[in-house]
């Protein structure tokens, strides 16, 4: 079922107008009629049943009709920093970052970033929105400005876990990772291409990140970073599929 992100609050058994990128979304990407179901999310994180009744020039008008179970948010929430990337790789990092179930995506900017493009923000915002949407979370991860990584590792929690990934060195991820059980927030700290300096790592270490490798094979910059959320949920979260999602349809 479609679902949508709003940018106010919605209330059972009330009527939501909507306008600009949202009503372009069901009427011209979606070809939505009246008629058709989706599930609203609003600012408060709140799921809600909602059925098109019309369509204007360029608004949409919306029933809401009751509230609905939402796909629950990952119990362990991953902090993601990721040296930026060139082109399209940044944009799939975010993507599926998000479809994974990351709580954040810092940028950073790295001796080796070959772009410190950082105008991109909002392009980013909208691709995490968009993934949210597909996936079915009720929360759109947070895509923080791009900073220097040395500054990035002196603002996120420090009494968290904190990996940062090398290529030419560090322990097996499975064995670091194993140390972070049980706790309620991880922070994955991946490189751009061409990875970190021997300096950034023993900064890092400095800033209580442990290095760990992803094995023998040298990864692509965003296979690395896809790879290690992907095993972190799957270890620590919630990827082992014994979750289930909520499922209540309704008729038209």
């Amino acid at each position: 079922m479609t679902r949508l992100f709003v940018d106010s609050r919605v209330r059972e058994h009330s009527a939501l107008e909507l306008s600009g990128d949202k009503s372009h979304y069901l009427s011209v990407v979606l070809r939505s009629a009246p008629g058709d179901t989706l599930i609203v999310t609003d600012t408060d994180g709140g799921s809600f049943h909602a059925r098109i009744s019309s369509f204007g020039k360029k608004t949409a008008r919306l029933d809401i009709l009751d509230r609905c179970e939402p796909l629950p948010e990952p119990p362990l929430r991953i902090v993601l920093l990721q040296g930026l990337l060139k082109g399209e790789k940044m944009d799939l990092v975010i993507q599926k970052a998000t479809e994974l179930g990351v709580a954040q995506v810092i940028p950073v900017i790295t001796e080796r970033s070959l772009v410190r493009e950082t105008r991109k923000l909002e392009r980013w915002k909208k691709i995490a929105e968009e993934a949210a949407r597909q996936c079915g979370r009720v929360s759109i991860p947070d895509i923080a400005e791009p900073r220097e990584l040395s500054e990035a590792m002196k603002d996120v929690d420090a009494s968290s876990p904190k990996i940062i990934f090398w290529e030419q060195g560090g322990a097996p991820f499975s064995s670091v990772l194993g140390t972070a059980a049980g706790r309620e927030r991880i922070i994955l700290c991946t490189g751009p291409e061409g990875g970190f300096s021997e300096a950034e790592v023993s900064a890092a270490n400095a800033e209580g990140f442990r290095t760990a490798s992803l094995g023998q094979r040298i990864l692509r910059a965003e296979t690395a970073a896809i790879a290690a959320v992907s095993i972190t949920q799957y270890v620590l979260g919630d990827l082992s599929g014994l979750q289930q999602m909520p499922s209540s349809p309704i008729s038209k």
